[in-house]
């Protein structure tokens, strides 16, 4: 996949900007790209680092294009500037599977397998294989490889699903293009 360093080096937006949600999804798009990269050169556990990043820049686009309904479901004003404030620019790791418990409530079905399954790889990555299962669900490469490509293609699926919620323009469709052949390949 061809990857314009470029794209990731630009200053983020910030969250209330209309720009915010598109460059987190362009994020995701290219931080698969480098797993999927990262993989093929048998560097699995840099992969499973790379497609956890997708994974929370694709919950940090979902958190702010959903903000509105999401504070509907604050149960306090602290908890509304928290989920503004904290949850969409840092999407905390501690905090992903509440974040995305949260936008199932708003529409995301089954957003928390995917979740699960990025932190499951998030481990991995930190600890590698363990066959004993104590620090790692994986017992061995194989196992990390084929749940980080099941990670890449549902991300890939969500992100295209969003063409219609989000101004789509050429980089975006370029980065899912790449990632949606790299995947069928």
């Amino acid at each position: 996949m061809y990857v314009d360093v470029e794209v990731l080096e630009r200053p983020l937006p910030k969250p209330s900007a209309e720009d915010y949600v598109n460059a987190r999804l362009l994020e995701a798009l290219v931080e698969a790209g480098l797993a999927l990269e990262y993989l093929r050169r048998g560097l699995v556990r840099n992969a499973t680092g790379k497609a956890f990043q997708a994974w929370r820049a694709l919950m940090a686009a979902l958190l702010r294009l959903e903000l509105d309904k999401l504070k509907t479901l604050a149960r306090s004003d602290e908890e509304k500037r928290w989920l503004e404030s904290t949850a969409v620019p840092r999407v905390p790791t501690s905090r992903m599977k509440a974040l995305s418990q949260l936008l199932e409530e708003v529409g995301h079905a089954k957003i928390a397998l995917g979740t699960a399954l990025a932190l499951n790889l998030h481990d991995y990555q930190y600890h590698g294989p363990d066959p004993d299962m104590a620090l790692s669900k994986y017992r061995s490469r194989e196992e990390a490889a084929g749940d980080i490509l099941l990670l890449l293609r549902e991300l890939a699926e969500r992100v295209e699903a969003l063409r219609g919620r989000v101004k789509w323009g050429g980089e975006l469709e370029k980065a899912l293009g790449e990632l949606m052949r790299e995947l069928a390949t």
